[in-house]
């Protein structure tokens, strides 16, 4: 297909420089840097996946207080040293 593209002064410097990188013709480069920027590059990433496993809580207890239920095991422990005598 044959089409006018008007560039702006600092793309052209750069298409010039790629083609004397390169040693490619004008239409090569643009072309080359269209399907670069049209995602014609590196290939979409694999997702991430968390794969959920049971952590054997049981009922009533929250975790997303971690530190309160750190402390009252902490409090709970030192209850029964105490009671132990140690």
């Amino acid at each position: 297909m044959r089409t006018t593209v008007t560039l702006d002064p600092d793309v052209d410097a750069k298409l010039r420089q790629t083609m004397q990188q390169r040693g490619c013709s004008f239409k090569t480069a643009l072309n080359d840097a269209l399907r670069s920027g049209l995602g014609g590059g590196a290939p979409a990433s694999k997702r991430f996946r968390v794969r959920a496993q049971p952590m054997g809580l049981r009922p009533g207890i929250n975790i997303d207080k971690a530190l309160t239920l750190a402390s009252e095991m902490e409090d709970a422990e030192i209850v029964r040293k105490l009671e132990l005598g140690k």
